[in-house]
């Protein structure tokens, strides 16, 4: 009794290691499948799950929303402000909303330069051809014609495109913190000719045309019968196809490529050749430039290939929050010199307005922009210039606001000293 008692318990003990053994077994191989699994997992594609279609209205009227009195943004129904988040924890789908508002307001911006501020399109390149992917730029009426004053708009980088300065402040303050126009209508009122440039419309976006499915090697011979094989294989496809169902995304983007447009490929090219062919060709004889952000770097790369035109054109500088570098873009001691004494840099700081600031790099003066917005244009003669008395537009603002006062040395101008101050909208928040 007692030796089948302990046969019996040897081979429970042989089966529980052997299950034991298998077991282990199983788990490596689930746990080598997880992680198989896992490393095919996108992040990203996990919060697209139920995420809606991008299926988002065409103009502003059908998306409910419509520019007060005010330029403010404000929804038809209710009154309210733009809300980004209009589906909690979907936030690629907000974004992808966000992003269709912003193309139908740079439509509506494009509107506005046109019927309310007289502008009319010049396209990019000047010799485009048939269906070339092409750019365009605005022009007051007087822009080439005006024989005294030339203002030139440079926007940073982004998706903002013509006559902006930030869609951000369009969608979320109003139309005056947020585009070039009220600058555009007191430079006309002014006698100013004006370019708004378009740095940022570099391609042509296309559809990409669909790939053609790659050939597949000759699958290796099995000892299997065919239809375990296709058991097989249909079971094993079903579970990838029940995984990734999981975790899908709804709505597949479309996959697009961009051609560049000739010329005008970078905001560094764009503004490079907006000078060749229309600010150098202008009959101004006094070209005023405000650049902000990364237009600051693309005028200084400009300067850099033309340096004795721009020398010879240009009264002043305005930069706002400038991304440029004399010493990384190679600038030679002449353009250094000249942008030390033709050019100024408004910057965000919680200083007053225009309290001088220290610069780590001292290649032109730096100001703070300050907290109220105040625009003002004096001039005092030069060149042809008119005299103006003092012109102050005064007003309040929750962002920070600035004022352009570029400064010109006295033994630069014949019958004295030259003070300009250009209105500048601030574009820092």
């Amino acid at each position: 009794m007692l030796s089948h008692l302990c046969a019996a318990t040897s081979a429970l003990y042989i089966l529980w290691i052997t299950m034991a053994h298998v077991a282990g077994q199983d788990d490596r191989e689930r746990t080598t499948a997880l992680k198989d699994l896992l490393s095919r997992i996108d992040l990203d594609e996990l919060m697209k799950k139920d995420e809606p279609p991008f299926n988002f209205p065409q103009t502003l009227e059908e998306f409910e929303y419509a520019f007060n009195e005010y330029g403010q943004l404000r929804h038809t129904k209710t009154g309210e402000p733009f809300v980004f988040n209009a589906r909690e924890d979907l936030h690629r789908w907000n974004q992808k909303r966000y992003e269709a508002l912003g193309e139908i307001i740079t439509e509506y911006v494009y509107e506005l330069l046109e019927k309310e501020c007289n502008m009319t399109k010049a396209i990019l390149p000047v010799d485009a051809e048939g269906d070339e992917p092409t750019s365009f730029i605005y022009l007051s009426p007087d822009a080439l014609s005006n024989p005294s004053k030339l203002l030139v708009l440079i926007q940073g980088s982004g998706v903002v495109r013509a006559g902006q300065w930030a869609r951000r402040l369009i969608i979320n303050q109003d139309l005056n913190s947020g585009t070039q126009i009220p600058f555009i209508r007191r430079a006309m009122e002014e006698g100013f000719g004006v370019v708004v440039l378009n740095p940022n419309l570099n391609y042509l976006e296309v559809e990409k045309a669909p790939k053609s499915s790659p050939s597949h090697p000759p699958a290796e011979v099995s000892d299997e019968p065919a239809e375990k094989r296709e058991r097989k294989d249909e079971q094993e496809g079903k579970k990838k196809r029940e995984f990734y169902e999981k975790y899908r995304n709804p709505q597949k983007e479309t996959e697009t490529e961009r051609i560049p447009i000739r010329e005008n490929s970078s905001s560094e090219d764009h503004v490079l050749y907006v000078w060749d062919h229309f600010v150098s060709r202008a009959a101004a004889k006094n070209v005023f430039i405000m650049a902000h952000s990364y237009g600051g770097l693309s005028f200084v790369e400009m300067m850099n290939q033309r340096e004795v035109q721009v020398k010879n054109r240009v009264c002043a500088v305005a930069f706002t929050d400038s991304a440029h570098n004399l010493w990384l873009q190679e600038t030679t001691k002449g353009t250094q010199d000249w942008i030390f004494q033709y050019c100024s840099n408004w910057v965000s700081s919680p200083e007053p307005l225009d309290t001088p600031l220290d610069s780590m790099l001292p290649d032109c003066p730096k100001v703070s922009a300050g907290n109220k917005l105040l625009l003002c244009l004096h001039c005092v003669p030069k060149c042809g210039f008119s005299q103006y008395n003092d012109c102050w537009f005064k007003g309040h603002s929750t962002l920070k606001a600035n004022v352009v006062c570029c400064h010109i040395p006295q033994s630069s101008i014949s019958g004295g000293k030259l003070f300009v101050t250009i209105p500048v909208t601030l574009l820092i928040w």
